[in-house]
């Protein structure tokens, strides 16, 4: 799925790594103390409106992080104006300002609570040109509610080396499973600031598979296409209770990850992932109750992806971003800035123990522009989703299609 990238002369950067991150920054947003967390709707929405984009356009295995989307476009967002500021608004559904500063700042701190159960971080950063003049109000805003830190790099006269900072940070980051995010030619002397987000997530499942019986088995891409793969297998013993539901037409089973605040879910089709309705994802999800199952199979897959994200933006419904008619005053009054590709890259890997998962957002911006017992048999294709449980934040979306490549 990685695409050849093409030279991109530009300036601004926005880099997100969304499932799990290693991402520690010496300053913390602030949170107020009330401050109810998101419900989950502006993220979610907008995940389930991308995976519908990628949808129409790929017929192979599909996982990206809407939180990290969203994290590093709403940074870019803070200094959007006019009819710029309007369409990122519409497209990524943000709540007016003064409501999205906190919230996010509090479902920020909320990801990054230490836990022995699991390991989850996520952190923002901006790498500046040196001298170049930001508005003071932006950098404070998003340092206090996005935690970036500000480095000074030179685009100018170390443009390449400069790339090779950023992308190996980013590396380091998540663990070496996000590696050359920014593609060679992607910065260049009109390149002025780069900001990056990463998440990182690695969590054991509450009840593990036993992997002695994990065995090769058929995966039905379609009826005539079928493939092996490894099938993970969890018997009646120990299945007992999980949060399930049998609908008409689909299966969706919740399972948790060590510590009880993550659980993938997965959404099984009887016959064809065309019975899945994601946007009545909540009406799925309120008829889930704890059921004794007699038998799980998962298949055990691992791949990345990377996309390139300006058409698909730009068809939902944020065009002049990306065009010479951008507005990003909020950001510096010095030059007119342009987001000109937004590229997203993720990684995935499901086995018996648990689940590690990274990803990464990059946003180039220039100058000028049974009934009783049932068994759950995942051996076609299915939907997952990573989410944070009591807020149903999705943090990562994805779709297994042939669990057999990479």
């Amino acid at each position: 799925m990685h695409k050849k990238v093409l030279p991109i002369t530009n300036i601004f950067l926005i880099f997100s790594i969304i499932t799990t991150v290693m991402f520690l920054f010496p300053h913390q947003p602030s949170k107020p103390n009330e401050q109810k967390l998101f419900d989950g709707t502006p993220i979610n929405q907008f995940a389930l409106e991308v995976y519908s984009k990628l949808d129409e356009s790929e017929d192979k295995n599909i996982f990206f992080s809407p939180y990290s989307i969203f994290s590093a476009l709403a940074m870019t967002y803070e200094g959007a104006k006019g009819r710029t500021a309007e369409e990122m608004k519409f497209v990524f559904h943000f709540p007016e300002l003064d409501s999205l500063r906190p919230y996010y700042a509090a479902l920020y701190d909320r990801i990054n609570q230490d836990s022995e159960d699991y390991e989850v971080k996520t952190g923002n950063a901006l790498w500046l040109q040196k001298d170049f003049p930001l508005i003071e109000d932006y950098t404070s805003r998003v340092e206090n509610y996005y935690g970036a830190q500000v480095t000074n790099l030179d685009f100018l006269k170390e443009s390449e080396n400069s790339r090779l900072i950023i992308n190996n940070y980013i590396e380091e980051q998540t663990n070496d499973k996000i590696k050359d995010l920014i593609p060679p030619g992607a910065l260049d002397s009109d390149t002025k600031l780069v900001l990056t987000n990463a998440i990182y997530f690695r969590g054991a499942w509450q009840r593990i598979f036993d992997e002695s019986y994990t065995y090769e088995e058929n995966f039905r891409i379609t009826t005539l296409n079928v493939v092996k793969t490894q099938m993970m297998h969890m018997k009646y013993l120990d299945c007992r209770k999980f949060n399930y539901a049998q609908l008409e037409d689909l299966q969706i089973l919740e399972l948790p990850y060590k510590g009880n605040n993550f659980s993938m879910l997965i959404l099984l089709p009887e016959r064809n992932l065309g019975a899945i309705e994601l946007s009545k994802l909540n009406e799925y999800k309120n008829q889930m109750e704890e059921t004794e199952l007699d038998e799980i199979f998962l298949p055990k897959f691992e791949f990345d992806t990377k996309y390139f994200l300006k058409e698909i933006l730009s068809s939902m419904g944020m065009p002049t971003a990306f065009s010479e008619y951008a507005n990003f005053s909020g950001i510096t009054l010095a030059e007119k800035l342009s987001i000109t590709q937004v590229i997203h890259q993720a990684y995935i890997k499901v086995n018996e123990k648990g689940t590690e998962a990274a990803a990464s957002t990059g946003a180039v911006i220039s100058l000028g522009i049974s009934p009783s017992k049932p068994i759950f048999k995942a051996d076609h294709p299915f939907i997952f989703i990573i989410q944070e449980k009591e807020t149903g934040n999705i943090l990562f979306l994805g779709r297994v299609n042939d669990p057999s490549t990479q």
